[in-house]
């Protein structure tokens, strides 16, 4: 009996670890919605692919979606991706050419904009700071109510992550 139940049990796993699996693959069957915001700055395409998960009523800065303190994946699903044609400075920083993982380390007074170099993971469960590329810091700015979380890309080099009342604007040159 108790090799019937440690055999159905390691079925289920892998049926699940199979299904986390495709989901990665197929972004239809995600939970949340892909999105895409580009931009050209200067001579620069900017393209950021992101999933958008909702607030749902859920307190999205103080429960576990995106608490302030912690590194959030900026948005849901696979890790959000920054990719730049061209060289760049963000927020005054210089931002080599490539794609990136986009984090964030939301605050109520100041967020931190990370660009990580490990592009493929899954959320920010793989995250290492020392895989960190650039670190910039943003103010948030309150703002009506977004439910599902967007990022918008402008031609004036102004990005905008924006989820609840909160938006956070940085600067692409």
């Amino acid at each position: 009996m108790k090799k019937l139940l440690l055999l159905t049990t390691l079925i289920f796993s892998a049926f699940i670890s199979n299904a986390q699996h495709d989901m990665s693959k197929d972004a239809s069957k995600m939970p949340s919605p892909p999105a895409k915001a580009t931009a050209t700055v200067g001579g620069a395409t900017v393209t950021v692919n992101y999933h958008q998960p909702a607030v749902k009523g859920r307190n999205v800065w103080a429960g576990d979606l995106a608490p302030y303190g912690k590194v959030w994946r900026t948005g849901a699903n696979d890790a959000t991706t920054f990719e730049v044609s061209k060289d760049v400075t963000i927020n005054g920083k210089a931002l080599k050419a490539g794609k990136y993982a986009l984090f964030t380390i939301p605050g109520e007074k100041e967020w931190t904009i990370i660009f990580n170099k490990t592009v493929k993971q899954w959320g920010a469960y793989g995250y290492k700071e020392a895989d960190d590329v650039l670190r910039v810091t943003a103010k948030p700015e309150a703002t009506e109510m977004t439910e599902r979380f967007t990022i918008n890309a402008e031609n004036s080099g102004v990005v905008t992550l924006a989820w609840d009342k909160v938006k956070v604007p940085f600067t692409v040159k």
